[in-house]
Parts: structure tokens; C-alpha cells; sequence
């Protein structure tokens, strides 16, 4: 028997109401209980009740409790009795307990019954910080994630078991944990709602009494309890000869990884390529399930050997993960090469423990960087890299973060400088043979050191390059928010009740300092504005103009339109530097002197000094934004840059906006190709109807010398996937008969499907669609997820891929730009050709740039683009050879228009015509 709550019952409780609002009516529908005792369950009770009022369909939807269920039930008075005759002398405990217990007291006071006088626990806040690495604390991923097994989800007997099990594997994880953990997390836990903190303190004083000495595999430092950490020795690679025949592969594959003659092929191909000293750089194109991961690591691994790493960027993090923890110990195990790999990403993605730790003795953090910082002090004890990607936070404009992500300093001399998490990541990455990173790290750090000499490069996911490149230099000072800024400085200044100019009338120095910032701060904002008015009278250069939902107008101007090189903007921008620089610089001063004066004649100096400081981040911020600008006007010419002035105020010039993008980042490629040696270019999708110009083209590769290789599928693709499109006799895209065909779709005709994404090139149809599902009993069954209604791109992501059965709604990036790994996508819906639209400022930008190249901006740019965005929307669906899928598209013009062939021809089997009226029958799964 565990020592832990010898004695004490815990009831576990779930409640399914009728509504969420207790006060305007909304009933207890059904009941369910399961006692726990000496960390077992002894009991379970469940009571379906009659709420007297109609339950909503979106609740039955949800739970699967109908009005006729609970027709012949007795209501809650009836049960009133029983309930506080079961809960008598517990601790109750909820998945959300600020629901459940506050709701059945309700209803008991109503019934004429004393409110419960128990301790109320909330496992949503103790799951958060016993497991701070799992995807989601909803209760249904948390037990998926946990392995508990419960058979109804979303009806509360079910819900209150798997609850208990929960709130059992918590327990049982908190008193594992070292006492010095134990011992912060207890003092930092009366902050958790209601009484949390009992379950925390409770193990944290019993554990103590056994006073159990610390893992050999942990360390203590100050008051952190760390995982010990170690540096690979460097491994110069053992030198070993490339297995050149089929013959000998096959017997280095065997019974280790199926021998797939496609993706020899590229192997080949590749070796090829990289032991001629006349050839630099290849561009490939491999069909999911080639095998190319693998292809080119064992390709590259057997030169590696003379000390030259491998470089592999990529674009998402779900392949940097496949590559570090599947595919390269995959290669390990077949070739018995001494090798190793680390990840290279920006210092701001580990935790830096000397932040961490001083975050900790701060005053009343919000509930949501309390649970943080909890979780952090659990997450420490297991993490052998201190990034904080483990954590898969959602959470990150947290000002917290400021704190405790690392800033990329050479730690010496700090508490922590000996287990700093960044130092020891650079440490590993020099040692290592392969370093993989993303592609926008890539491209802002080509020319780091920790790369070494003269590296081989693979850019994986090679179409995404370019893209990813300009998006990178994609930036914006928003003056709008810089006058915010400064307005709140000057509040704090001079103008609130407790402001420092009335706190600090005695003191000669400070008051100084307060006119001088008053003046200089005040001049600022004049050369501000001065810029704002300079942007709006430009507007009539724009080669665009678009109005967006919230009434903002962008204008789309070409960077040698807008600032010529006489322009008085340039000596503005200049005068803005310099005045903040001053207000910066000033402001600190009085910082610094708040902090040795400020015991002499402030109130709540504290609060003020932190507020100040804030703001003095953000003119630093500002600052940088301005001198990276700075630096684009300072280069000979524009052409290749354009500019967005976003006006919020149509009819105010101080409302004005600046955002900056590339439009051709050729010579920036260049740099980088440059940098590197025997360069492949990968991407499963990269081609236009089986020719590499496009793709050369845009990634500004040489029209000669280039290799290119275009593999074939390594299994029949006609026997896995199949493409369906509707016949001409289609409403058109953007019609409300369209809306009503596509939603009798998802209601009416699928059957089987568990994961289906339908992809849109309109956000507005993404919300419509959404609204008329949102509460349709037909898809009761699917987690419904919206591009920007149900959260974040990644937020939606991640649901979609931990869901049993989930329908996802999304345009833009969901099209190729969102992994979604081991997810098993059965249908995409392809609801219109993915053309871009001309009024996007990037769009119009790049073609206006085109067309005075003198291009066919159709021809070359729109139709290849479109047709590489549909082949990689149809690629979501087969990602290997497991995999089965059906493809939709419901845009007629591929029967109709002169390019339709085009479309069909990329795509890799055959375009089934289809009839409206035959979908139900021809998107049953076969699986």
C-alpha cells in the first residue's frame, strides 16, 4: 500500500449539464462518482437525471444523452440525498473543478441541501505539471496519452473513472520526484485553484519523513533538481567504403529496413553526385514513400568520415524530430557507421536555468506562469536538452518568456554556467557529424561557425526554400504601436496619480533627468508622425490596394517607388534612431537610479521599476526593427524589396503602418550555395508536369550545371490512392449553392472516415462552413477545427492529428505547410483550384516585379505554383506505403477551363470524373 493518503477517500466527480451557466437555468443531466481509496478505485455510482427543460442538441452531440434518456429519470432532488451521503467526508476532485464542484453546490442549495464543506482538487492543473510534456490536458488526450481506458467518453461515469486513474498516475508521478522538487513545488503551489495545493504539500511533508537520497542520474543545483547532462566525445567518423553493388546493400538491409529498389536509385544518384569534384549542386525529386530520408543520409554518411559535417535544414519540426530519433538511428543500425546527430536551433528555444530560477522568487505570478513554472521544476528533472519545444507550449507571449528563454551568451560565472542547457547544445553540436536545423535558421545563420568546414548541405523539402527565405525577411515597424509605447512611458512618467514626477518632486537628479526625458520623448513622437504622414502621402504609388475584414487599408508599393534615393525619409529615419536612442539610454537612467533611491520615496516601486523596464524592451525592440531597415535602404537598389503601408485609419495619416518583404532573394541564395559544398535540393514535390525550370527558377539555381534526378514511387500509387473530381455541372466556388453541396458532403456522404482536412483559398468560406457544422448532428462524432476560429495553426494541427475522428477546415499553409505525421489523413478535399490571390500584397508585389522582367506572369508563375500547391495538398494523403486516401476536388474549371489538363496531368494517378450524386457510393472507405 502506497503511503501516500493512507486512509482518505477521494471522489472522484463528472458532471454533464445541460448548459454551463448554473444561474440562467442550466440543469445537472447526469452524475457520475468514483471513489478512490488508498489510491485505488473501491466504488463507482452513476445517476441519469431529469433537467425539466429541453438539453441542447450540441450537448447530445456531445455526451450522447437525449431527452428521451433522461424522459422517465427522477431530477436532481431526488438524488440530492444520495449525493451528499457519498461525498460526506471525501476530497473531491474534478477535470476542471471550478465546473463541477461550484455547479453541484448550485443545485444542492437549491434543492435545499448545505453546500459541500470539502477540499476541492483540479487534476487540469495537476496533469499540467505532473506531465509538462504532453500535447493536450484535455481529459479525452490525456487518458489516450496515458493509457487509461475508459469506454465513454464525454458521458460522466466514464469521464469521473478515467479521471480517477488520472488523478492515481499523478500522484503516483509527484512522489517520485526528488524532494528539493517537491519542496519549490509545495512553496509555490497556494497559488492552484481552491485546494490543489493539499495533493502537492501532502507529498511533498511525507516525503520528506522517508528522506530518500538523489538519483545517480540527477544533480542538484541551487535549488533545481537537473537531469545529468553529457557532451558526445567528437567521433571523426571511421572511414569506410560506400557499398556500391545492389548485391551488397541488399545484405546490409536485410532483416534492418525493406530494400526498395527506388530508393537505391536515388542513393545511387546521389553517391554519384557527391564524389564528383566538378559537380556542387543537385536538385531531386523523391514520391512519399521513396524512402528519400534515408536515401540521402546513407548516401552522405559514408563521406563524413574526413571530419566534414552534414548539414540538413528542413522546413518543419515534425522531419527534425524523424530525423534525430528515427531515421538517423535507423542508418546507425544498417551501416554500423560511428556517426552522431544534433539539432541546431536558435538559442531563444532552450530554457536558460539562470532566468528560470530568478522567475521563481518574483511576486504572484498569473495562474498560467504559476503552472509554467511548476511544470518547468518537473519538466527538469527528465529533460536532457532544456528545449523548450518538449513542453509544446501554446502559451509563449507570455512575459515570462522574456525571462527565461535564453538570450545565446556564453554563460561564466553564474550559478548555472557548468549545466547551462544553450552552452552544452553548442558543446554537442560541435562534436557532432550531422547537424539538422530549419530553414529559416539556416538562412539567417549560413555563415556560423558551428557549421564548420566546408559542409556538405541537403534542403529538405526543397519547394518550401525560397518561400521560407523571404518569409524570413517578411518584417514591419508598427508606429502606431511605438506611439502606444510611448504614451504608456509617459503615463508612468508624468501624467498617472502615482506617477514618478509627483513621487519624486525632493530628488534634484531625478526630476533632471524627467525633463530632459519629457522633451526628448516628445520630439520622438514628432519625428514619428512626421514619418506616418510621408508613408500616407505615398498611398498614390501603390500598385495595390486592398481593404481587410477590420476596415485596415494595405497599399502595395515597390521599394524604389516609395523611397527614392533623395527621399526625406532616410534622414527622418535616421532623427527617429537617434531620439530613441536618447529616450532608451535616459530611461535607464532613471531606472538605475530608482533602484538606489527607491526605499527613500516610493510607493509600490516594484510594480513601477518592472513597468518601465518593460517598456524599455520595447523601444530596444523597435530600435532593432529600425536600423534592420535602415539596412534595406542603404542597398544600391529596391527592385527586390516591396513594402505594405497598412492604415488602420483610412482617413488618418498617423495611422499608418510599415511592413517590408522580399520579393527576389536570389543574391541571398547565392550567398548561401557559397557557403556550402555538394548541395541536394529534395523535395517529394517539386516538379511542373515532370520538368525542374520552375523550381530552378525560383531558387535561383544556375541555368547550367545543375544535376536533376526525378524518381519514380516505390509502390503502385493507383492501388493507394484514388482522385475524384466532380463533373462540370458543379455550382461555381464562391456561390451559396456550393456551401450547401459542400457541407451535404461532410454530413451525408462520409463513411469510415476518420481524419479528413479539406483545404480552401478563402478564410471567409473556412468560417461559414464552420458555423453551419458547428452543431449538426451528423458529424457529432468528428472534432470540428477551423483555420483561425479554434486556435492557432498549431494548436489545430496537433488536435487534429491526437483526435480519434476530427474534420479540419483550413487554407494557406494547410495546403503543404503543416506536418501532420503518423496522423492517417483518409480524404482531402480539394475545394477549389489553389491559385494565389492577386490581392495578397505578396502576390502582387512579386508579379508586378515579373511582369517588368517582361515574364508571362500566368504562364510562369501563377499556373506552376498552382499546380505544385494541388499536387502537395494531394500529397497530404500518402506519405508511405501504408498509407490509403482518396483526393476531392470540387473546382469544375479542372474539366473546364484550357489549363484543367495541365492540373491533371501533375498529379499522379488518373482524375476520376464524377457525378454529384455518386459521391456517397464512391467515398466509402475500402480499407
Amino acid at each position: 500500500m502506497s503511503p501516500f493518503f493512507a486512509g482518505e477517500t477521494f471522489a472522484v466527480v463528472d458532471l454533464e449539464t445541460t448548459g454551463t451557466r448554473k444561474e440562467d437555468g442550466e440543469h445537472i443531466i447526469q452524475f457520475g462518482c468514483v471513489l478512490v481509496k488508498d489510491l485505488k478505485v473501491v466504488k463507482s455510482y452513476s445517476f441519469l437525471m431529469n433537467p425539466h427543460k429541453e438539453i441542447p442538441q450540441a450537448v447530445t452531440n456531445l455526451t450522447g444523452i437525449s431527452n428521451q434518456m433522461v424522459k422517465g429519470q427522477p431530477d436532481f432532488k431526488h438524488f440530492a440525498p444520495k449525493i451528499s451521503k457519498i461525498l460526506k467526508d471525501t476530497i473531491f476532485v474534478a477535470h476542471n473543478v471550478n465546473f463541477d464542484f461550484p455547479f453541484l453546490n448550485y443545485e444542492l442549495t437549491n434543492a435545499g441541501f448545505d453546500a459541500l464543506p470539502l477540499k476541492a482538487v483540479d487534476t487540469v492543473e495537476l496533469a499540467k505539471i505532473a506531465f509538462p510534456t504532453l500535447p493536450s490536458y484535455k481529459l479525452r488526450d490525456l487518458t489516450a496519452s496515458l493509457e487509461i481506458e475508459h469506454d465513454n467518453p464525454h458521458q460522466a461515469d466514464s469521464d469521473a473513472y478515467g479521471t480517477a486513474i488520472l488523478l492515481i498516475k499523478i500522484i503516483e508521478k509527484l512522489a517520485s520526484l526528488p524532494q528539493a522538487t517537491l519542496n519549490v513545488l509545495g512553496s509555490l503551489s497556494g497559488g492552484l485553484i481552491r485546494e490543489t495545493d493539499y495533493i502537492i504539500k501532502e507529498i511533498a511533508n511525507q516525503s520528506r519523513q522517508v528522506r530518500r537520497k538523489l538519483d545517480k542520474d540527477r544533480i542538484q543545483v541551487r535549488n533545481l533538481v537537473l537531469k545529468r547532462q553529457n557532451v558526445n566525445a567528437v567521433i571523426q567518423g571511421q572511414e569506410a567504403d560506400f557499398p556500391s553493388s545492389q548485391d551488397t546493400k541488399r545484405e546490409l538491409f536485410k532483416g534492418k529496413i525493406n530494400y526498395r529498389q527506388e530508393q537505391v536509385n536515388l542513393i545511387d544518384h546521389l553517391h554519384k553526385f557527391i564524389v564528383n569534384p566538378d559537380q556542387r549542386i543537385m536538385i531531386a525529386e523523391a514520391p512519399n514513400g521513396t524512402g528519400k530520408t534515408f536515401a540521402y543520409l546513407f548516401a552522405y554518411a559514408y563521406q563524413l568520415y574526413t571530419g566534414r559535417k552534414l548539414v540538413i535544414a528542413t522546413s518543419t519540426k515534425v522531419l527534425q524530430e524523424q530525423l534525430l530519433k528515427q531515421e538517423i538511428p535507423q542508418l546507425l543500425k544498417v551501416t554500423g557507421l560511428a556517426i552522431n546527430a544534433e539539432m541546431v536551433k536558435a538559442s531563444s528555444h532552450y530554457l536558460d536555468l539562470d532566468g528560470f530560477a530568478q522567475s521563481l522568487y518574483q511576486n504572484s505570478p498569473n495562474k498560467t506562469t504559476l503552472i509554467l513554472q511548476m511544470g518547468i521544476l518537473v519538466w527538469l528533472t527528465e529533460t536532457t536538452s532544456g528545449d523548450l519545444d518538449e513542453l509544446q507550449l501554446t502559451s509563449e507571449q507570455l512575459p515570462i518568456f522574456n525571462q527565461i528563454k535564453h538570450p545565446g551568451d556564453a554563460r561564466v560565472g553564474t550559478p548555472f554556467a557548468e549545466v547551462d542547457f544553450w552552452n552544452l547544445a553548442r558543446r554537442r553540436q560541435e562534436s557532432a557529424n550531422i547537424l539538422v536545423t530549419n530553414h529559416a535558421y539556416l538562412v539567417n545563420h549560413y555563415m556560423d561557425s558551428i557549421w564548420g568546414q566546408n559542409p556538405y548541405l541537403v534542403i529538405d523539402e526543397a519547394h518550401r526554400f525560397a518561400g521560407n527565405l523571404q518569409t524570413s525577411r517578411t518584417d514591419s515597424l508598427r508606429f502606431e504601436s511605438i506611439w502606444g509605447s510611448l504614451s504608456h512611458l509617459r503615463n508612468l512618467l508624468f501624467f498617472t496619480d502615482n506617477s514618478l514626477v509627483n513621487q519624486g518632486e525632493e530628488n534634484v537628479q531625478l526630476q533632471f533627468m524627467l525633463d530632459l526625458l519629457d522633451t526628448e520623448s516628445m520630439d520622438l513622437i514628432h519625428v514619428l508622425n512626421r514619418m506616418q504622414k510621408y508613408l500616407y502621402q505615398c498611398r498614390n504609388l501603390a500598385i495595390g490596394q486592398t481593404t481587410l475584414p477590420n476596415k485596415t487599408v494595405q497599399y502595395t508599393i515597390q521599394g524604389s517607388d516609395l523611397f527614392p534615393e533623395q527621399s526625406s525619409f532616410r534622414k527622418m529615419l535616421k532623427d527617429f534612431q537617434q531620439k530613441l536612442e536618447e529616450v532608451r539610454i535616459h530611461t535607464n537612467q532613471v531606472i538605475d537610479q530608482l533602484y538606489i533611491e527607491k526605499d527613500r520615496f516610493l510607493t509600490g516601486e516594484e510594480s513601477l521599476i518592472d513597468d518601465l523596464v518593460d517598456q524599455v524592451d520595447k523601444l530596444d525592440y523597435y530600435a532593432e526593427k529600425s536600423y534592420q531597415l535602415s539596412d534595406l535602404l542603404n542597398q544600391p537598389l529596391l527592385d527586390h524589396l516591396g513594402f505594405v503601408m497598412a492604415v488602420t485609419n483610412p482617413e488618418d495619416a498617423l495611422s499608418s503602418n510599415l511592413h517590408w518583404l522580399s520579393i527576389d532573394s536570389s543574391e541571398e541564395l547565392h550567398k548561401i550555395y557559397q557557403r556550402f559544398d555538394h548541395i541536394a535540393l529534395i523535395s517529394a514535390t517539386i516538379t511542373d508536369n515532370d520538368s525542374f525550370d520552375f523550381a530552378k527558377e525560383a531558387l535561383a539555381l544556375p541555368a547550367t550545371g545543375v544535376i536533376s534526378y526525378q524518381g519514380g514511387s516505390s509502390f503502385p500509387m493507383s492501388e493507394h490512392l484514388e482522385i475524384l473530381a466532380l463533373d462540370e455541372n458543379q455550382p461555381e466556388p464562391d456561390s451559396p449553392a456550393f456551401l450547401s453541396q459542400l457541407k451535404e458532403i461532410l454530413t451525408k456522404d462520409l463513411s469510415g472516415q476518420k481524419h479528413v482536412l479539406v483545404l480552401f483559398t478563402n478564410l471567409e468560406l473556412v468560417k461559414q462552413l464552420y458555423l453551419e457544422l458547428l452543431n449538426d448532428p451528423a458529424v457529432k462524432d468528428y472534432e470540428l477545427l477551423a483555420q483561425g476560429l479554434t486556435g492557432s495553426n498549431e494548436r489545430i494541427s496537433r488536435r487534429f492529428v491526437i483526435a480519434q475522428q476530427s474534420i479540419l477546415l483550413g487554407a494557406d499553409s494547410f495546403w503543404e505547410g503543416v506536418d501532420f505525421h503518423n496522423c492517417g489523413i483518409d480524404l482531402v478535399i480539394a475545394t477549389r483550384l489553389p491559385f494565389e490571390s492577386p490581392d495578397l500584397p505578396e502576390v502582387a508585389l512579386r508579379q508586378h516585379y515579373l511582369k517588368d522582367q517582361g515574364k508571362d506572369v500566368f504562364n510562369e508563375d501563377s499556373l506552376p505554383r498552382a499546380i505544385l500547391r494541388l499536387r502537395q495538398g494531394c500529397g497530404r494523403l500518402i506519405r508511405g506505403e501504408d498509407d490509403h486516401g482518396q483526393f476531392l476536388i470540387l473546382d469544375p474549371r479542372i474539366w473546364t477551363k484550357s489549363y484543367g489538363p495541365e492540373f491533371r496531368a501533375s498529379l499522379p494517378v488518373v482524375v476520376q470524373k464524377v457525378k454529384f450524386g455518386e459521391l456517397k457510393k464512391r467515398l466509402r472507405m475500402k480499407r
